[in-house]
């Protein structure tokens, strides 16, 4: 079970392949603040909805400075065909070997239809310029999550 990070924690550093292969950084967002958010699985319901309700506000996220970056376990093919179905805008990262999802904390034991399983946390990270951890919420529910994430920021 990995650890969940908290505020003042160094968010850690990733590279990852995008929807279209390209290694994408967290390094690379530096001087920006970075909302990290975690899926189980592209062209899903939930996951689908958390997405599309990114892509809606990303404009009102980015004027405030934020980047948006979703990452799950699915492969670069699907997060591709995920983006183009739902016209979306937000950078989609594919982490199979699920090694940043678990030093995220967002991999792990989770209580699904009343049964423990181990899959995908939903969770989301907000990382500051410097790279710290700002905000760290697990478990969070994919409809009204963004909303709540805008009003926790005082956008």
């Amino acid at each position: 079970m990995s650890e969940r990070l908290q505020p003042g924690d160094t968010a850690p550093a990733f590279t990852l392949p995008d929807a279209d292969g390209k290694e994408v950084s967290l390094a690379d967002h530096r001087g920006h603040k970075v909302i990290v958010y975690f899926y189980p699985a592209a062209l899903t319901p939930g996951c689908t909805k958390q997405a599309c309700d990114f892509t809606d506000n990303l404009e009102l996220l980015a004027g405030a400075g934020y980047d948006v970056i979703g990452i799950s376990p699915d492969k670069p093919e699907k997060l591709a065909k995920f983006r183009e179905k739902e016209s979306l805008k937000v950078t989609l990262l594919s982490d199979p070997d699920k090694q940043i999802l678990e030093a995220y904390g967002a991999f792990g034991e989770k209580t699904m239809y009343g049964r423990t399983v181990v899959g995908v946390i939903r969770s989301t990270v907000v990382v500051d310029e410097e790279g710290k951890v700002e905000r760290a919420l697990y478990n969070v529910r994919a409809t009204g999550h963004v909303a709540k994430i805008i009003k926790d920021l005082s956008l």
